[in-house]
């Protein structure tokens, strides 16, 4: 839900200004990567407590899921104030924690026939992909079509994760969607984050000044990280209907 809650937030202080940071993606383009570094680092890290370990993986899951969501509020508050310094360290550990609590999925997708390593890197390469066709996408929208398309995404992305959370809950009673309603809500996640991504480019040249790339950064990351997700999901969901 932390995805939902920045989106609204940089819609908000988007709508109705020009461009302030028309450098801001650039400058934020090598956190977003030392960020997504890191999160492969911890899903090595999860994977490796999973395969050694896996008695003591869902207590930590949890922990880090909860410190998780408390490092995203507290680095966003801090980084919207300026304070690179006190974020950046945050950002870090956040970043680490997300990659631990991905890993399950990752875990998942290399023991599912059909997608293993190959899935996993093709996830991979369809976020790179995302972001080279979503630039010039992004860049060069109007104003009218730019925060058109953004409030759409940002009502279709809040209504994904009440399904989430719909299926989350109904997991706790054993009721589980059934495949092809597993592939249509993984298929919707993917084009709703290839939306946010194109959106991002729009968005957040009118939401932040030039050396607010911390911020930034974390916005761009939230839409890469969720689209790998529900790649991977996708795929998971394909190769493993019986």
């Amino acid at each position: 839900m932390s995805n939902s809650s920045n989106f609204r937030e940089a819609f908000r202080s988007a709508k109705g200004q020009a461009i302030v940071g028309p450098n801001v993606i650039a400058n934020a383009l090598p956190w977003l990567g030392g960020g997504l570094i890191l999160t492969a680092a911890g899903a090595y890290g999860g994977l490796k407590v999973i395969e050694n370990n896996p008695q003591i993986f869902f207590p930590t899951l949890i922990g880090a899921v909860i410190v998780e969501l408390i490092l995203f509020f507290v680095a966003s508050s801090v980084a919207q104030k300026g304070n690179n310094s006190v974020a950046l360290p945050l950002l870090a550990t956040y970043s680490l924690l997300s990659g631990y609590t991905l890993s399950g999925l990752v875990s998942l997708a290399l023991r599912t026939e059909g997608v293993g390593m190959a899935g996993v890197g093709f996830a991979a390469l369809g976020c790179g992909v995302t972001f080279i066709a979503a630039r010039p996408i992004g860049s060069n929208l109007s104003e009218e079509d730019g925060f058109a398309l953004t409030r759409t995404i940002q009502l279709g992305i809040i209504a994904l994760f009440v399904v989430i959370l719909g299926q989350f809950l109904l997991s706790l009673f054993g009721v589980y969607a059934p495949s092809f309603l597993e592939v249509a809500i993984s298929a919707i996640g993917v084009l709703l984050f290839v939306g946010a991504a194109v959106v991002d480019f729009f968005i957040l040249p009118r939401t932040y000044r030039d050396d607010q790339y911390i911020p930034a950064a974390l916005s761009m990351y939230l839409t890469y990280i969720n689209l790998f997700v529900f790649i991977l999901r996708l795929l998971i969901a394909i190769n493993g209907r019986d």
